[in-house]
């Protein structure tokens, strides 16, 4: 799984946002009621994956049916892009057979299923049965409180907004906002980020300004970003076009065609593990950054039997152990990964501390500890942002791949 997954959960958010409500869907004759503490016979689980987490989390499941396959007997997986995942749990659910039991996804699908009353909710009726959730770190408790009743945390990153270019090229990276645009118009067309809408990296860049700038209200993109537009519009006269995706970024710094370009901490890494951008890539972070931080949530549709609810809930005690959370480092995708507190790298996989250990950054836990945590955007205003950006930024000069 290559890290251009991340693109399948941070896109289009504003497709999903726009979708109209549904007309109520009857849930099974046995989704409704209390969940038993265990399945009466083992149950098959198909799991949706819209957000790449499988890349993290495959081999937690994979473990747990392994060990407990009087609860889980079998486990099908598939995926699908975000903006796809509304529709198709609402269609199974109009026609009174969800045949997903369980949806990994990032914050652009959980919103959507919200907004359209898609997912059952889980806490806190049933928290007691998920006791990793009290050890969240401090960021990703913050992102459970995004998820509500309905999603339950199970990875996390600090995410960005970082710099990243070859050190080959530029000797002397920007730090500020301001020296950002003064390279920007001494090398014009050097300096890259991808469409926010279609892009983690993207959007992680247009949230983070705010703070960087000292904007009024780094919440309200409409009305409390002037600075922000302002900057945005500017810098667009010294960029060539917006790649569509992340990918392209990466690309386009591989082979020199850009110098500079946004990232984060798993595009980082991952990319340079996989061999897509050279080993030899440095990052930087502009004065006054704060972390716009990001999560996966498992979500459960509604229409799940509750036999099935059961197996998730025993599942998902396990995937918040320490243990398996340690799993989530995987080769940097969404560095670090675990979403609960005291999970080191050295109880990851071998694999997983090799291509840290090759591949990360010992900066990173000095940025982590020292630099302020921001939850993103909520769905409305996020979307908001996004139309903002492709009418009055960049919209024009976007270039699909």
């Amino acid at each position: 799984m290559r890290p251009f997954r991340m693109i399948a959960a941070a896109g289009t958010l504003a497709v999903l946002a726009a979708c109209g409500a549904p007309t109520a869907g009857k849930p099974s004759a046995d989704s409704t009621g209390d969940v038993p503490d265990k399945p009466a016979k083992a149950v098959t689980l198909n799991i949706l994956d819209v957000a790449g987490d499988l890349q993290l989390t495959q081999g937690m499941i994979d473990e747990f049916v392994k060990q407990h396959s009087d609860v889980i007997s079998k486990v099908t997986y598939s995926k699908a892009p975000a903006p796809e995942l509304a529709g198709k749990i609402k269609a199974q659910q109009n026609a009174n057979r969800v045949d997903i039991d369980l949806v990994l996804t990032g914050t652009d699908g959980l919103s959507a299923g919200q907004q359209q009353g898609l997912w059952n909710d889980l806490l806190p009726k049933y928290a007691d049965r998920l006791p990793g959730m009290k050890d969240y770190l401090p960021p990703a408790q913050k992102m459970q409180e995004l998820a509500g009743n309905s999603g339950v945390t199970v990875t996390y990153y600090p995410s960005g907004p970082l710099l990243e270019y070859l050190p080959a090229k530029v000797s002397k990276p920007p730090t500020s906002a301001e020296e950002l645009l003064a390279y920007a118009k001494a090398n014009k067309g050097k300096v890259m980020y991808a469409r926010p809408a279609n892009s983690g990296p993207g959007r992680t860049f247009l949230m983070g300004l705010p703070y960087v700038l000292g904007d009024k209200d780094p919440k309200d993109p409409v009305n409390g970003w002037d600075k922000t537009w302002a900057y945005l519009k500017e810098l667009n006269q010294y960029v060539d076009y917006y790649p569509s995706g992340t990918a392209d970024t990466m690309k386009a710094l591989a082979n020199g065609s850009s110098n500079i370009i946004v990232s984060t901490t798993g595009w980082d890494i991952n990319p340079r593990v996989l061999g897509t951008v050279p080993k030899e890539a440095a990052i930087s972070t502009l004065k006054g950054f704060h972390w716009v931080t990001d999560a996966h949530y498992a979500v459960v549709p509604k229409g799940v039997s509750t036999d099935k609810q059961a197996a998730i809930l025993q599942l998902l005690q396990s995937m918040l152990t320490p243990e398996q959370q340690a799993k989530a480092y995987d080769k940097g995708y969404f560095y670090p990964g675990p979403a609960i507190k005291g999970v080191e790298l050295s109880q990851a996989p071998q694999e997983s501390q090799d291509a840290i250990r090759d591949y990360g950054r010992p900066e990173y836990d000095k940025l982590i500890a020292e630099n302020p945590t921001e939850v993103p955007l909520d769905a409305k205003s996020l979307v908001a942002a996004f139309d903002k950006w492709d009418r009055e930024v960049g919209g024009s000069k976007v270039k699909k791949s």
